[in-house]
């Protein structure tokens, strides 16, 4: 009886090690902040999707924690480059925009 139960603790103990060394590398607003980046990402691509420019549905859009957006691909107008980065610049959260788009031309 005895054996069993220590054969478990080792057994629980050889599982939860991984899993502490893991919480240890992650502190615990990581998730959090991510979760908030993905957010202001979203809503970006949202607004430019609904900006019924076609070309502005394929901006790529980068958020980091501190709410610097960049945004990179290719637009067919300098008018449509102004936009999506007029577009960024108005949702929540988002402090710089770092405009790389490309006039491509149609």
């Amino acid at each position: 009886m005895k054996i069993t139960k220590l054969a478990s603790l080792i057994v629980i103990g050889a599982l939860v090690t991984p899993l502490a060394t893991q919480a240890a590398d992650n502190p615990a607003g990581t998730a959090k902040v991510w979760v908030k980046d993905s957010v202001v990402t979203t809503k970006i691509k949202a607004q430019l999707a609904a900006s019924k420019v076609s070309s502005l549905a394929m901006v790529h859009v980068e958020t980091d924690a501190d709410g610097w957006v960049q945004l990179t691909g290719k637009v067919a107008t300098p008018a449509e480059k102004d936009r999506a980065e007029a577009i960024a610049r108005t949702v929540d959260g988002v402090k710089s925009v770092d405009n790389q788009l490309i006039v491509a031309g149609k």
